[in-house]
């Protein structure tokens, strides 16, 4: 897809500037990315609205593969083609698979440790907390939804209460939940 003709803010210079933002923005991501996607996509690079990041990360949660790399595929590929699409996609994938590759030599030397363990756990605490803070972050653009805050935010919780306290698949709830708020966005929206 080319690049939309009026922008209203500022976009990546060149599929180089792709490369090397979304290089940044991976191996800053340990764990949880959305906090730090939002914070360099939004607030910092100003490349998307928060409202366009919401529509956009929505669309990449439900495609296969892992969100962040669907979104810089679809960022990519707006701005510059096929050609953007795959610079984004190198930019994600190549510095974090070698510094994967250099953290499991590592591992494997100290994994038996009881610091790492801890380490491990804390790291976790603050991935959680970072998704929840750009969850808070993005409850603005809520105003816009055609469901509503009301039903917006039961949504969210059923959806939260039915994966991390009642433990169902996410297999299930996303195409059961997600369709249903589908089909009443539909309905709400169509004239």
């Amino acid at each position: 897809m080319p690049a939309p003709a009026a922008s209203q803010h500022p976009q990546p210079e060149s599929p180089r500037d792709l490369f090397l933002s979304f290089s940044t923005l991976a191996l800053q991501g340990f764990g949880g990315v959305l906090a730090i996607v939002q914070h360099e996509l939004v607030e910092k690079k100003r490349w998307l609205t928060r409202e366009e990041f919401v529509e956009e990360w929505a669309v990449a949660q439900i495609m296969p593969g892992p969100n962040v790399v669907n979104l810089a595929l679809m960022i990519g590929g707006r701005y510059f083609g096929l050609r953007g699409a795959l610079s984004a996609l190198a930019g994600m994938l190549v510095a974090p698979t070698l510094v994967v590759l250099l953290l499991a030599l590592l591992y494997t030397q100290y994994a038996g440790h009881p610091q790492v363990a801890g380490a491990l756990r804390g790291i976790g605490a603050v991935a959680a907390g970072l998704i929840l803070a750009s969850g808070l972050k993005l409850l603005v653009t809520l105003k816009a939804n055609p469901l509503g805050i009301p039903l917006a935010l039961a949504f969210g919780l059923v959806t939260f209460a039915g994966i991390a306290l009642l433990r169902w698949p996410l297999a299930y709830v996303l195409p059961t939940l997600g369709g249903l708020a589908c089909v009443l966005a539909y309905r709400k929206l169509k004239p």
